[in-house]
């Protein structure tokens, strides 16, 4: 892996955030962590995450909100979806409006590192980030 690439994990839930921080964070990667999606669209690591990892279901903001907020201000980076409640009709969304995956909780460590350097490696394809 070159340079790391910042990674936004976004989840209502502090222990999820607590937890996917020290997962990715004993990986390497460069981790933020944010209670909402609106924190994170006012924070300064907006411009420069590559892949943000967020809940579906939050308060106010939903992540497929956020991505779809996201790409109409022309943003790229990727996104990774995890869920306690999955849906067949917001998977499908979330796939179709550009989500590298989703994910039902709890995930396995090792799955969510797979499609993450995978992202990651799309990220490092790109020229318009």
């Amino acid at each position: 892996m070159s340079r790391p690439l910042d990674i936004a994990v976004i989840d209502d839930d502090a222990s999820v955030r607590a937890a996917t921080n020290n997962l990715l964070s004993s990986h390497g990667y460069i981790v933020h962590t944010f209670a909402s999606a609106e924190d994170f669209l006012r924070s300064p690591q907006l411009q420069g995450a590559s892949c943000i990892v967020t809940d579906v279901q939050m308060p106010a903001m939903s992540g497929l909100d956020l991505l779809i907020h996201m790409r109409a201000q022309g943003h790229r980076a990727r996104f990774i979806f995890i869920t306690a409640f999955p849906d067949e009709n917001v998977r499908a969304r979330a796939l179709k409006a550009g989500a590298i995956c989703f994910l039902r909780k709890p995930f396995a460590g090792p799955t969510l590192i797979k499609y993450l350097d995978n992202a990651l490696e799309a990220h490092r394809g790109r020229t318009d980030t």
